[in-house]
């Protein structure tokens, strides 16, 4: 009885294997060459008996399955990098893929090779490298081994005191079983995390230094502590130039095919303000949408304002009536979709390079610094471009009573920046 119930698992045990190996017999390879052998192999072991030949399948199954599923997942993430954004798909792997803050890069560079890298606060505007930077010295330190060694959170998810207690804690009080070295927490857009969440985290470097390191990332570095700040090595990521910035965007342009006008580059990196992860994000939206990427489709794609449309805003606001200021901007707002938030932005760029005496000067940027405040906190937007527009009528009465000759027309500026 025992040994027919052992037959029978027997035979569906091979059944299982015969089922996977099928496949695998039409594609070739190494295991059509194992299949015709396995016979010959079960004869030579029968000895093993029941058990062992049940085991033995058992084993044979597990392996040969394992090897379908690592080739299916192989697959896979070769079909989902295709689809990736461009900002994880053309992250930097390396230290050497970066393209700028050499001296950051050299100097942590240098810590990681003589094992002395200390807690870290990088901190700078977005899409500068920051993130990338510390995930490429992980690379560099772990090598393949780099998930098991890492605790890579967003502070701005975990940013309370518990998350502080149990996530970090729990993985900076332990070590691995056949890992050597140190762990790396990264705590990235820390500036998020609650007084009490950080203060915590004051006492959890302290204590588990020998056992861990910590990389605080975060934007605005006066939202950290100082008791966090002075345990750590503050490194300040700039925003990129435009040499750099246009190596990098000329080859994924390259990479993916692109066609990109000298004038649609010039918009991107206008626009992008040396943050990359903005400039991939605006390019690889008007790739989906145009064929031809030119400045017209990129201002198209982001809703900003064109060098156009500015011209024609000073215009009115600086020799036109009060109507004429407020109807010019906004019958732009409804045609085009342009928010006054950013069209104000954009007026101030050319305020800066009007010449204007220093007394209106001074009346006109408190204006526009006061606008822009009430901008953000969700104002009224017609209210504010009235006020928009009464600010450049009080300017030109100001200059009048200082004897200064009126601006001149948007059209004879150099709005370009």
């Amino acid at each position: 009885m025992v040994n027919d119930i052992w037959r029978e698992r027997e035979r569906e045990c091979v059944h299982s294997l015969f089922t996977i190996l099928r496949p695998w017999r039409r594609l070739g390879g190494g295991l059509f060459a194992f299949c015709p052998r396995f016979s010959s192999f079960w004869s030579e072991n029968v000895s093993f008996g029941f058990d062992g030949r049940v085991i033995i399948i058992i084993y044979i199954i597990i392996k040969v399955n394992n090897i379908i599923m690592v080739g299916s997942s192989v697959a896979s993430a070769s079909a989902s990098r295709a689809d990736m954004p461009w900002v994880e798909k053309y992250r930097p792997k390396t230290l050497d893929d970066l393209v700028a803050h050499e001296e950051i890069i050299s100097t942590i560079e240098r810590l990681v090779d003589n094992d002395r890298l200390p807690h870290l606060l990088l901190y700078g505007p977005p899409g500068t490298g920051k993130t990338s930077t510390i995930l490429a010295c992980a690379r560099k330190m772990y090598g393949n081994n780099t998930k098991g060694m890492i605790l890579e959170l967003n502070a701005s998810d975990n940013r309370g005191i518990n998350d502080v207690r149990d996530l970090v804690q729990n993985f900076a009080s332990t070590r691995k079983l056949f890992s050597s070295g140190i762990k790396l927490i990264i705590l990235d857009e820390a500036d998020s995390m609650t007084k009490a969440a950080q203060f915590a985290l004051r006492r959890i470097i302290e204590k588990y230094t020998k056992n861990a390191r910590f990389c605080l990332i975060c934007n605005y570095v006066s939202k950290i502590i100082p008791a966090l700040q002075s345990r750590c090595t503050r490194f300040r990521f700039s925003p990129l130039k435009d040499v750099q910035v246009r190596s990098r965007v000329e080859g994924i342009v390259r990479a993916e095919g692109l066609d990109v006008t000298p004038a649609g580059l010039n918009a991107l990196l206008k626009l992008g303000r040396g943050d990359m992860r903005k400039i991939l994000n605006i390019m690889q939206s008007a790739a989906m949408s145009y064929s031809t990427i030119t400045d017209t489709s990129v201002y198209a794609c982001t809703g900003m304002p064109t060098e156009g449309d500015i011209k024609a805003c000073m215009n009115a606001l600086l020799t036109g009536t009060f109507g004429d200021g407020c109807e010019t901007i906004r019958s732009m707002q409804l045609e085009k979709g342009l928010a006054l938030g950013d069209i104000l932005t954009e007026v101030f760029k050319a305020v800066s390079k009007i010449d204007l005496p220093p007394r209106s000067r001074m009346y006109l940027l408190k204006q526009l610094a006061d606008s822009e405040y009430r901008l953000a906190f969700a104002t009224h937007e017609k209210l504010q471009l009235s006020g928009l527009v009464g600010t450049f009528h009080k300017l030109r009465a100001l200059m009048q009573e200082e004897g200064a000759p009126p601006p001149k027309p948007a059209n004879a500026m150099d709005l370009t920046a």
